[in-house]
């Protein structure tokens, strides 16, 4: 029942966010659902991850058309995000979902001029996310199957990270390792 709560809280944030222009905090609360999702791994909370980094991504573009066009995509969005409250409020989950896979298509089939970036940025999402997931805890595979991504693109991604981290470390001297050494036999 918390995790329903909670649920309806990012939902209602999202609705809130959206409408202000403000993808970090949207992106904020895309990791707010992460938990959610290693927990219940089930495609709505899935999506909803997915969903709510997108709208964060889209709203990053800066295009004058696009802004005009964002506002149209939350009149779109309001009704079914309102729908999914709705749906968790009362406990229609079976209902919530199909809220969740309208959310996504709405999404999807929103501008023609915009598919191909919305498809490619869903893709990019998803992985995005299924490595957090993964950080998180669950199975390679587990992750990609529910995120509808390859193992292949998880572990590209994850790698990628780790590149990532190792750039971020010094390298260690002669010096330093001689030091290591010398405390590991003492």
């Amino acid at each position: 029942m918390q995790e329903v709560k909670h649920i309806i809280d990012i939902l209602e944030k999202t609705k809130k966010e959206f409408h202000e222009k403000d993808s970090i905090s949207l992106k904020n609360l895309s990791n707010q659902t992460i938990h959610s999702s290693c927990c219940f791994q089930d495609s709505a909370s899935i999506s909803l991850m997915v969903i709510i980094y997108t709208l964060s991504k889209l709203l990053e573009r800066k295009d004058q058309d696009d802004i005009k066009k964002m506002s149209t995509l939350e009149k779109r969005l309001h009704p079914t995000i309102q729908k999914a409250i709705d749906n968790l409020k009362s406990g229609k989950f079976t209902e919530y979902q199909d809220s969740i896979r309208k959310l996504r298509t709405t999404i999807e089939s929103f501008s023609i001029d915009l598919k191909p970036y919305i498809k490619d940025l869903m893709k990019k999402a998803a992985i995005n996310k299924a490595g957090k997931i993964y950080e998180h805890g669950l199975s390679m595979e587990k992750t990609a199957k529910l995120l509808g991504i390859t193992q292949w693109e998880l572990a590209e991604y994850a790698g990628q990270k780790s590149t990532d981290l190792d750039k971020s470390n010094e390298p260690i001297t002669t010096k330093q390792r001689a030091k290591m050494a010398m405390e590991f036999f003492s």
